[in-house]
């Protein structure tokens, strides 16, 4: 007798004009189960789970539920099934309670709230050992426990079948740990879980099977313990990918950049960075470490240029360029590339071609009343088989191109740009492993040539593998500034939270170098090490 599964789909196919997103594809998930499906961006994965989800349909194909053929034509008919999606961009209402969010959803909940329901959220919290205040507004969460909310909400309505989109994207190690402490209680009381990953340690750690998809078709599925790393990778590009990150030893330069007692507020006008100093030296890639939303974005944008500063000071060459206009700032000699976390909304303009995309950056260049747009083609091509960016051709605008594509065009467009500083947010964030591992050989390659790197990540593997040194936040603070090869993840997960302050240490030291000779005393390399002292 062949064996039920809990989801099984056959033979799926979903185009979208002359785009062929899913072809006659196979996937299926057991009961009690974790299976991880994997592929590069724009294989298709997301589309498919849609299908899932009811956000849409197949054009061919069949889906079975616990055996039996169903059709799935809306979220609600999905939700009916059992099936609940955790998608990566949480969809919770900012000024409401934890319980309400879930509340809100329930069918004929009426005007009046009872407050019955703080209690049913409890219990269905402390079943799976979630932790969660059922009465705390989702403005005052953090990340992870908005990421817990959207969980408890899908098992609140009756979800057997959790689909997770890439859920450990913001999240730090520890609390890594405890969401693979709570699918693994999951997957004990019967649940079907298929997860979105990019990161294969997590893959490794997690699933009890692997489904793989490249270019919208599936290839395989494997069994996690009798595979590795690497051949997931051949399996996912169709070719040996060496993971190996290199972290090249380059004879660093003199401070290019120094923040000094640097303040800056958010949005909303609350503190986002408080009294930050450290420094960015040519040669060197210093990362960027915390919990999504303690001020790394707000940083990125004010050393560009692009956020006000209530305080402190950026020195460059004994001149302090606070309040000088990105123009300004490259008139004093630094000729600065910023590679936004937000690739669209910031770094690029989406309605316009890469051909364009890459005048932005140039276009006060042009002599007379007309841009140089053969030369912007000619920057365009290049970017397009140097980066190997997936496109029809270079007038395609960028909003029609996979995220990963979409990346590789605006850092092209950057570095095409000489700079000789660099500072970028989150650059292979949902990024295949293809991709990503791409973008650090051009990170290293640019600070073979003397660039300095300010590099905000979320991979703390990666961040040891690539980054010289780390510097730590922590609701806006230093927590410590510490060597790469000389930490670990527990370490960094701790100091992300609070629990480990290692500021005082480098109190006086900016990434290692007292901030009244900064440009002194570089006998000691900068790193604090002289006469044995790290």
């Amino acid at each position: 007798m062949a064996e039920q599964y809990a989801i099984e789909m056959k033979g799926i196919t979903k185009t979208f004009g002359s785009i062929v997103a899913n072809k006659n594809v196979d996937l299926a998930v057991k009961n009690g189960e974790i299976l991880a499906l994997l592929g590069e961006n724009g294989s298709g994965k997301t589309t498919l789970m849609n299908m899932l989800s009811g956000i849409y349909k197949p054009d061919s194909g069949s889906i079975f539920v616990d055996g039996k053929e169903v059709a799935i034509d809306s979220p609600e008919d999905s939700k009916k099934l059992g099936i609940g999606m955790v998608h990566q961009h949480f969809k919770l209402v900012d000024v409401f309670s934890a319980a309400d969010n879930i509340w809100m959803g329930k069918e004929k909940a009426g005007f009046a709230l009872s407050k019955k329901r703080y209690n049913e959220i409890d219990e269905i919290t402390k079943k799976f050992g979630f932790e969660l205040d059922p009465t705390k507004k989702v403005y005052n969460m953090a990340v992870s426990e908005k990421q817990t909310l959207e969980i408890i909400k899908v098992l609140y309505y009756g979800a057997k079948i959790i689909i997770l989109d890439e859920p450990t994207a913001v999240l730090t190690v520890q609390e890594i740990e405890k969401l693979f402490g709570v699918l693994r209680k999951m997957k004990e009381e019967g649940h079907a879980i298929i997860i979105i990953t990019h990161k294969l340690n997590e893959v490794m750690e997690i699933s009890d099977r692997v489904a793989i998809m490249r270019k919208g078709e599936y290839i395989t599925t494997v069994n996690t313990s009798e595979t590795s790393e690497q051949e997931l990778t051949e399996w996912m590009v169709g070719r040996k990918v060496d993971l190996n990150i290199d972290r090249p030893t380059v004879e660093t330069t003199r401070p290019l950049l120094e923040v000094r007692d640097l303040t800056i507020n958010n949005d909303e006008g609350a503190t986002a960075i408080d009294n930050v100093s450290f420094y960015i030296r040519g040669g060197e890639i210093l990362g960027v470490a915390g919990i999504a939303g303690c001020g790394q974005k707000e940083l990125c944008e004010a050393i560009a240029g692009l956020r006000p500063i209530v305080s402190g000071q950026m020195i460059h060459k004994g001149d302090n360029i606070v309040g000088l206009s990105p123009k300004a700032i490259l008139e004093k000699g630094i000729s600065m590339s910023f590679i936004p976390e937000d690739r669209l909304g910031m770094g690029l303009a989406p309605s316009m071609s890469i051909i364009d995309n890459m005048l932005l950056k140039k276009y006060r260049d042009s002599k007379g009343p007309f841009v140089d747009r053969k030369t912007g083609r000619a920057d365009a091509e290049r970017v397009i088989t140097e980066l190997e960016v997936a496109t029809p051709s270079a007038e395609t605008p960028v909003r029609r191109l996979s995220g990963g594509n979409v990346q590789k065009v605006l850092l092209g467009r950057e570095i095409k740009a000489g700079p000789n500083v660099i500072v970028t947010a989150y650059p292979v964030r949902g990024l295949d492993i293809n991709s990503s591992y791409m973008i650090y050989n051009i990170l290293n390659k640019q600070k073979t040539d003397g660039v300095g790197i300010l590099f905000v990540g979320e991979d703390l593997d990666v961040m040891i593998a690539l980054c010289d040194k780390i510097m730590v936040l922590c609701h806006g603070k230093v927590m410590g500034v510490v060597h790469a090869h000389k930490t670990n993840k527990e370490e960094l997960g701790l100091m992300m939270t609070g629990a480990l302050d290692l500021s005082e240490k480098y109190a006086d030291k900016p990434a290692g170098i007292a901030k009244d000779t900064l440009f002194e005393n570089e006998s000691d390399g900068g790193d604090g090490e002289k006469e044995g002292k790290e």
